[in-house]
């Protein structure tokens, strides 16, 4: 499927003053200015509304973008540009440092507007060619997320059954599919003490008990969906930490999405989608005196020559 780069721009030009600051920004070259004005000439738009935005007569209105989105329900936004270097980079990295995986949560519940605004918050990160072809799934309250926790165990279920007969594992490993043996080594186990402590107790190791959870997904054909649904996720963490949730990634949850399509379908998600990401959210029960520290990272300096 062609990506939909049709123009929904339009320029007043009894407000353009003739600046050129929106050609100056546009990545398409759909404008350019024409007898001292500013004027659609291309014939295809990246929808990114940068030439609006670097409008200060106003003249310039883009249709395809979702105002609706800019609006949050629980907090106030600014509408001024934040110039580059005009921010407290200690603060922005005290929040990156602060926002921890959180696996124990208190008994309430997200009111459906904070997690509408988390949404929102996340669609604010870019995305590759300027797609936005993500989409995000709601659980609302701890029941729904109960239920998709049930779907999941059982998916795990039947995969412990077949890890479990070892003449199919190494089979499968002699014919260069080692994935059913690596899975047995590593998860096996904890994943079994896990169903058994949903049986007995209901003791949920996946979400941690959390009441609300959000699943980001990317259409299959957008330029970089993986990494699209993964940079709106970031921008919800960090942004359910400054509301004052705590969030936890699900990595079982997408793998097992990602292997039985039915789970997919369970939620009505079209088959040109997939689920990259899970987010259990919750008001954590849980507090720490400092940030936490990372482990080693490889990090490579490469000067080369042309």
């Amino acid at each position: 499927m062609a990506l939909d780069r049709t123009i929904t721009t339009t320029i007043d030009s009894d407000l353009c003053i003739g600046c050129g600051a929106c050609i100056e920004v546009c990545p398409h070259e759909t404008i350019s200015l024409v007898d001292g004005k500013a004027s659609i000439t291309g014939t295809t738009s990246l929808i990114c509304d940068h030439c609006r935005a670097a409008c200060e007569s106003g003249a310039i209105r883009v249709d395809g973008i979702d105002e609706s989105l800019s609006r949050f329900a629980n907090f106030k936004t600014r509408k001024e540009w934040l110039p580059h270097g005009k921010y407290d980079v200690s603060e922005l990295v005290n929040l990156m440092q602060s926002r921890r995986s959180c696996r124990k949560y208190l008994d309430k519940p997200v009111d459906k507007s904070v997690l509408d605004d988390l949404v929102k918050i996340g669609v604010t990160a870019p995305s590759g060619s300027n797609c936005q072809m993500w989409s995000f799934t709601i659980l609302p309250d701890r029941s729904s997320v109960k239920a998709f926790g049930s779907r999941i165990g059982t998916f795990f279920e039947n995969l412990n059954r077949l890890a479990e007969k070892k003449w199919l594992r190494t089979l499968l490993k002699l014919v260069g599919k080692p994935q059913l043996n690596d899975y047995y080594l590593n998860h096996y186990e904890s994943i079994k003490e896990g169903l058994e402590e949903w049986d007995k107790t209901e003791k949920d190791l996946l979400f941690h008990g959390a009441p609300a959870a959000i699943l980001v997904a990317s259409k299959e054909e957008a330029s970089c969906p993986a990494e699209d649904a993964l940079l709106a996720t970031q921008n919800i963490l960090l942004g359910a930490h400054a509301i004052g949730l705590g969030t936890c990634l699900v990595g079982f949850v997408v793998s097992a999405m990602n292997k039985d399509r039915k789970i997919c379908d369970y939620f009505g998600l079209p088959d040109d989608e997939s689920v990259y990401a899970v987010i259990a959210v919750g008001y954590p029960d849980e507090e720490y005196a400092t940030v936490t520290g990372r482990k080693p990272a490889a990090i490579r300096t490469v000067n080369l020559s042309p």
